[in-house]
């Protein structure tokens, strides 16, 4: 099997691969870029592995006119810049000891060493330059054919190295595994009976494998098997998972969105539980505010915007299982473009104050329940 997408066959790549083989090293392209590109898919990062010491790389890459960065030196990981494109450069590790989101590694000349410390045998899957792809655990492949998301070697293992990966567990079953088939079924058990170890991760890290699962195509069968297998309480304590599918069907045409389906999930002070920044922390108040509203859609659409008051829409009818009103995104549109006619300085002087504001107030309702029709003439008569 071989790739042969133009990030692989670009300049700047192959000078970093060939800047280390022509030193006599190893080196391969690994992981994300090497599954994303045999599964037709965009690829983000640019992961290279090496036997190469980490000193080595540096020095290497400085001969070669390229920008090394140590940016995770102490555990291998060179960053190597070359036509500005970043190149992660790892050295081949083998665990030494393991514990949670902790361990100590060895550096090593194996390859075979490298791809077994791996969390998912797709993940273990290799590239050299030419493209020709290698498979040291024998099983990357045809899992990656089968949409098969298998933890390497022992689940109970792998979790124990990094309690994060029950979490990656869920994401990438997600993202690349079979809905047909499930999770499976041993990786499921694993991440059940460590379930109460996502306790001892830090919320930020688990907001972002949140906010990444969240936004998968279809993160609903992954959610549900989080749900069934308690790890969901122990990540956000009262979601239920219950209302992503119906979501998910409705939002035909509408990008994931992270605070949307966070909405739809539910959950207790998930705004701590997820680490969210302010902005997203007021954005969720307002939609959920909107959803357990009555508001019809031209009047969100008058108080959140177009998109607030159809993600207002859609996760409302998820949740209470009943379908989307008729010509609801056009109601939603106008609603957003409508602007109120009446002005305070229209009031005054004659009114001040307090009466002034609850006097604005009471005409707007009126210009809203109107269906924003009412004129300012209208309004002041």
């Amino acid at each position: 099997m071989k790739i042969t997408d133009d990030w692989i066959t670009a300049d700047s790549t192959q000078r970093v691969l060939h800047m280390l083989t022509s030193a006599g090293q190893q080196a391969f392209l690994v992981g994300g870029c090497v599954r994303n590109a045999l599964l037709g898919q965009a690829v983000a990062d640019i992961d290279i592995a090496t036997d190469a010491l980490p000193a080595t790389v540096m020095s290497l890459a400085r001969a070669a006119g390229m920008r090394p960065v140590p940016t995770g030196v102490d555990h291998g990981t060179v960053t190597v810049l070359a036509d500005h494109v970043a190149h992660e450069v790892t050295t081949f590790r083998r665990d030494v000891e393991t514990f949670g989101r902790h361990a100590t590694v060895a550096f090593s000349p194996h390859i075979e060493e490298d791809a077994a410390r791996r969390d998912f045998t797709m993940n273990a899957l290799y590239a050299r330059a030419d493209g020709r792809v290698i498979d040291p655990l024998g099983s990357g492949l045809a899992d990656l054919a089968a949409r098969r998301l298998r933890f390497v070697g022992k689940p109970k293992d792998r979790i124990r190295e990094d309690y994060l990966r029950i979490l990656r567990f869920f994401r990438f079953t997600a993202l690349y595994g079979d809905p047909a088939n499930g999770p499976d079924a041993e990786g499921l058990a694993a991440c059940a009976a460590h379930a109460d170890c996502i306790n001892t991760l830090s919320r930020e890290r688990v907001g972002a494998e949140m906010r990444k699962l969240l936004t998968a195509p279809d993160p609903g069968p992954a959610l549900a098997s989080m749900e069934a297998c308690g790890v969901l309480a122990h990540t956000l304590a009262g979601a239920t998972a219950r209302a992503i599918a119906p979501l998910v069907h409705l939002e035909d045409g509408h990008k994931p969105d992270f605070i949307r389906r966070l909405a739809a999930l539910g959950g207790t002070d998930q705004a701590e539980a997820l680490r969210l920044s302010n902005a997203e922390a007021r954005a969720l108040e307002a939609l959920q505010s909107a959803i357990g509203s009555y508001e019809d859609a031209g009047t969100l659409g008058y108080r959140l915007g177009e998109a607030g008051a159809q993600d207002a829409l859609l996760v409302r009818a998820a949740l209470l299982e009943m379908p989307l009103p008729e010509g609801w995104p056009e109601a939603a549109r106008r609603g957003a473009s409508a602007r109120f006619p009446i002005s305070a300085a229209d009031l005054m002087p004659d009114l001040q104050g307090p009466a002034l504001g609850q006097r604005l107030r009471d005409l707007e309702a009126r210009w809203i329940a109107s269906g924003f029709t009412l004129s300012r003439d209208e309004l002041l008569r």
